[in-house]
């Protein structure tokens, strides 16, 4: 029951956040066409026409170098690039809270070895090193996600870690302590809930990072080339010159998705931001009431309480 309500609340202030009810939009769009969309567009593989075909009433978005349909590729590959950008997403966080939160909570020898072990890993720049774990692994989804876990992670649980650390000196985690709670009831009943805001808005930006660091490298082809993806699409149409023969149905739409998704996924993002954080909600309210009496507020207008 407190589970539902809680949701309720969130979906309640989604739809009375702009930017998130926006971004929230969006990205139902293509949650509806990745789910239902490769059912009613038919085999993505299939030689449908004449290679280069420009878009017309037959393919609306044209053909690939290779005669394929560019709107069943464009379908299919939404599927499978949402599917790892969020799968990537979850574990990106799930990875980074358990490390963050066992470093922050346990402290000591285990923060030290934790902090230096993420540390190493936010030296070393993530998209080199992604392609460099890719190009020595097998192709497929799997691998490129656990590329993208194994290179994603580090940020996440360094943020973790500084929130663990200043939710311990809670009362609420001494009472538990003092009543005998274990750890892991500590950690996953008394410290993780406060950080929901967090963890959302770590998932919907690691999804962003997932899908694009999953287009740049299966475009640079260290991922399933024979595969449908949004990635895979763009490889096809640099291997077809389309640039070169001004082909720009094959790439333009894919772009455009991920740009699409991207900005989505930003959007729903600061709308969160919003919705969670106290002073841009009391921001937000001050500025309405300016312009609600014929004032237009400026960035240096100061945000106070009980102006009134």
């Amino acid at each position: 029951m407190k589970t539902t309500s809680t949701s309720g609340a969130w979906v309640a202030a989604i739809r009375r956040d702009r930017k998130a009810t926006f971004g929230a939009v969006i990205l139902s769009i293509f949650l509806l066409v990745a789910i239902f969309g490769p059912l009613i567009a038919g085999d993505p593989q299939a030689l449908v026409g004449v290679p280069l075909q420009p878009p017309s009433s037959e393919h609306w978005l044209g053909t690939t170098g290779q005669g394929q349909d560019v709107l069943r590729q464009l379908v299919a590959g939404t599927r499978v690039s949402l599917a790892i950008g969020f799968a990537v997403g979850l574990c990106v966080v799930g990875v980074g809270a358990i490390v963050g939160v066992a470093a922050g909570f346990f402290g000591r020898s285990v923060d030290a070895v934790l902090s230096l072990l993420f540390n190493v890993f936010l030296v070393i720049p993530g998209l080199p090193l992604a392609i460099v774990i890719a190009a020595y692994l097998p192709s497929g989804p799997f691998t490129l996600g656990l590329v993208l876990v194994a290179t994603g992670w580090a940020w996440n649980a360094r943020v973790i870690r500084a929130q663990t650390l200043t939710q311990r000196k809670r009362d609420f985690v001494a009472a538990a302590v003092v009543a005998g709670e274990s750890n892991i009831r500590i950690i996953t009943r008394e410290i993780l809930p406060t950080m929901t805001s967090l963890l959302v808005a770590q998932v919907i930006s690691s999804t962003v990072y997932a899908i694009g660091a999953q287009v740049g490298l299966e475009f640079l082809g260290l991922g399933d080339v024979s595969a449908i993806t949004w990635g895979t699409n763009l490889y096809w149409a640099q291997n077809d010159s389309a640039l070169l023969t001004e082909a720009w149905w094959t790439f333009a739409p894919t772009g455009l998705c991920v740009a699409l998704v991207g900005f989505g996924l930003a959007m729903l993002n600061s709308g969160f931001d919003e919705i969670t954080n106290p002073r841009l909600q009391l921001e937000r309210a001050w500025r309405s009431h300016l312009l609600g009496l014929g004032i237009a507020p400026s960035r240096s207008t100061p945000v106070t309480v009980g102006h009134e």
